[in-house]
């Protein structure tokens, strides 16, 4: 989906008639009237500027960030970059005035979702990545991957974990998980007898 396409749908409801009470505007179709999580599109390389500005407005952010070594030639360290580079997630009920405070954090650019508002993340498939990332396993940018055989690991550090099984041999594979509102995918390998087969998910059917 593209980040900096068409313009929001304005947070406002149009049919208040003129000098009627503006209160809180939610899209329940969209978002439900429980906390959810949102892709945020913000300045290339502000990421944790971005998510530490939120920290201090009480919003609730997740970025993923991959340990990688340092590209400079007098010395080599370990450094955190963002897993995705452009995006901070969010976690909240988003009305038009949460809507507002988290667009004016310096750096952030606009909430990603469609022409009917923002659009909620699944929660299985953040929990994926937290999950992914507390396992301290390699992981590597996949290409988005949207179709496959789901599976959910059970056993080991990434128990939990749902996705797609790129089958390498018969003792080995690869899961690629997904964050489809922005088409980002990674992967780890892992043994096939950790994976069960799963149907596909759903927000309505797997929700941790």
């Amino acid at each position: 989906m593209d980040p900096t396409g068409s313009k929001q749908k304005s947070l406002f409801d149009p049919s208040h008639s003129k000098g009627a009470r503006r209160g809180p505007v939610i899209f329940p179709k969209l978002t439900g009237t429980e906390r959810s999580w949102f892709a945020l599109y913000v300045q290339v390389n502000h990421e944790k500027e971005v998510a530490k500005r939120l920290e201090q407005k009480s919003v609730e952010s997740f970025l993923p960030l991959l340990e990688t070594w340092s590209k400079r030639q007098d010395r080599r360290k370990k450094i955190h970059t963002p897993l995705f580079p452009g995006y901070v997630f969010v976690h909240t009920l988003l009305d038009n005035y949460t809507n507002v405070h988290i667009l004016k954090t310096p750096g952030a650019l606009n909430i990603l979702g469609n022409s009917d508002g923002p659009l909620p993340i699944p929660g299985y498939q953040i929990e994926n990545l937290r999950t992914m990332l507390a396992s301290k396993e390699p992981l590597d940018l996949h290409p988005y991957l949207k179709e496959g055989d789901w599976v959910r690991v059970t056993r080991g550090h990434l128990t939990g974990c749902i996705g797609l099984l790129l089958r390498q041999n018969p003792k080995k594979g690869r899961l690629v998980v997904s964050i489809d509102l922005i088409q980002k995918s990674v992967s780890v390998e892992l043994d096939m007898e950790d994976v069960e087969p799963i149907p596909t998910p759903s927000e309505g059917t797997v929700h941790p």
